[in-house]
């Protein structure tokens, strides 16, 4: 799994469910963590960390939000060459094969369909972690 020291980003326009995933990650041994409420605060927050020399690792992204959906913010993570290889999950009640095609087309390292619990919740982190593992593993 990824390191206890991991910097994530949660953002959900709702507080309880970032309060939710907050603690399924505090549970798993991740402390390190900050919220946002939208794509729009949340997208000058990765800006400003990655700046200060302390970017973070893991985003955790609603889908449906006012003001910057989740889907957006991935999309401008992945074409910002500063943010292009974060792990991104994004969160939501969405499960049309649309909206799964279209999240995969822009790049997302995972998806977790709403509600879900705990142990969803990490066996979608080891997917990613296993996946990022993987990418980091020199060609032989």
């Amino acid at each position: 799994m990824f390191a206890p020291t991991t910097k994530f980003l949660v953002i959900d326009d709702f507080a309880t469910m970032r309060k939710i995933i907050k603690k399924v990650l505090n549970e798993l041994g991740y402390t390190n963590v900050q919220e946002a409420d939208d794509g729009a605060t949340a997208w000058p927050k990765i800006q400003e960390e990655h700046a200060k020399g302390e970017p973070f690792q893991f985003v955790i992204s609603d889908w449906n939000m006012p003001q910057m959906q989740g889907i957006v913010l991935l999309k401008h993570c992945r074409t910002d060459p500063r943010f292009k290889d974060i792990p991104f999950m994004l969160v939501t009640a969405e499960s049309e094969q649309k909206q799964i095609l279209e999240a995969a087309k822009a790049g997302v390292s995972n998806y977790v369909v709403k509600p879900f619990n705990s142990v969803t919740l990490k066996q979608k982190l080891e997917q990613v972690y296993a996946k990022v593992a993987n990418q980091a593993k020199p060609a032989a």
